[in-house]
């Protein structure tokens, strides 16, 4: 997600590989000191996905002599959890109202308040997550529930990476010239191999995620697959039948979600596209266009009324 502020960022060729080293880095050392931490304090045999951070962090106070603290550190998780759901539930709905605006959903999804809140689109996540609450009937507990659906969030999230790293691949061939405010180094090799790692990686998660866990209760490991198989299934179905049947009357005209180059520049996206101008100007050159032509025509409207 953090690559879409590289134009921000001041000599991106050299300080982005640095800042994405750094941030790597400080991930793991936290992933990992952290596991340690709840290794150290909980018996492996006692270690479960659920509790095992709370008891940590009761034992280590309860050991400082500070056992008050527990209930604090179990609100302010409560409250990060909370803050994280609430980003969860906005985020999505104001990138889908302008992909939406763009031509991709129909106009009734489009609709926001005063407030510029996607309420419509609001509306169909929560009829999608009461329809997914039938989860935590069929299966045996509220864990295993939340375990799946964690799960089928993964699943998708590795979809998209997945397509993300084969997009860069295919993009450095079918637009070779064009010019990017950060290119992987080592040429089309370079780009294979950290391509092709991270493809290969997100891969064998993806594979991995289908895989029960041992440590929450399930119930038969064939109906787990089988549900995250189904659900994945049509999660992925929509939104072909959404692009297949989409219209012109979608597209909003104030709409400020910028095409792609190959549709400005009116090239095949199957072809190789030798174009060297800059994204950043091609867009503003369309937006550019797009006023001049509402100008034009809104003065031959004047006109015809005179």
């Amino acid at each position: 997600m953090n690559a879409i502020h590289v134009t921000e960022i001041d000599n991106p060729k050299r300080n982005y590989p640095i800042a994405v080293l750094i941030a790597s880095a400080v991930t793991v050392c936290i992933f990992v000191f952290g596991t340690l931490g709840i290794a150290f304090v909980i018996p492996q045999k006692d270690i479960n996905l659920v509790q095992s951070l709370l008891i940590t962090f009761y034992k280590m106070f309860q050991w400082a002599g500070i056992p008050w603290a527990a209930p604090i550190i179990a609100i302010a998780l409560a409250l990060g959890v909370l803050a994280g759901i609430v980003t969860w539930v906005s985020g999505p709905s104001a990138g889908m109202l302008a992909v939406g605006r763009a031509g991709y959903l129909p106009r009734w999804w489009q609709y926001s308040n005063k407030h510029g809140v996607a309420t419509h689109l609001l509306l169909i996540q929560a009829f999608i997550v009461t329809f997914l609450s039938i989860i935590f009937v069929v299966l045996p507990s509220v864990q295993a529930a939340y375990q799946i659906l964690s799960q089928l969030t993964v699943i998708l999230y590795l979809i998209m990476y997945l397509l993300m790293f084969a997009a860069a691949i295919y993009l450095r061939y079918s637009q070779p010239n064009r010019p990017r405010p950060y290119k992987i180094p080592g040429g089309n090799a370079g780009m294979w191999v950290v391509g092709g790692v991270g493809f290969l990686g997100s891969a064998l998660a993806f594979c991995f995620s289908f895989i029960p866990p041992s440590q929450i209760p399930v119930g038969s490991p064939y109906t787990y697959v089988l549900i995250l198989l189904v659900l994945t299934t049509i999660f992925c179905i929509i939104p072909f039948v959404i692009y297949a049947r989409r219209k012109s009357i979608w597209v909003d005209p104030n709409s400020t979600f910028a095409p792609f180059t190959w549709q400005i520049e009116k090239v095949h996206n199957g072809i190789i596209n030798p174009s060297t101008k800059e994204t950043n100007e091609l867009v503003e050159a369309h937006f550019q266009n797009k006023a001049n032509a509402s100008s034009s025509q809104s003065q031959a409207d004047d006109t015809a009324k005179a």
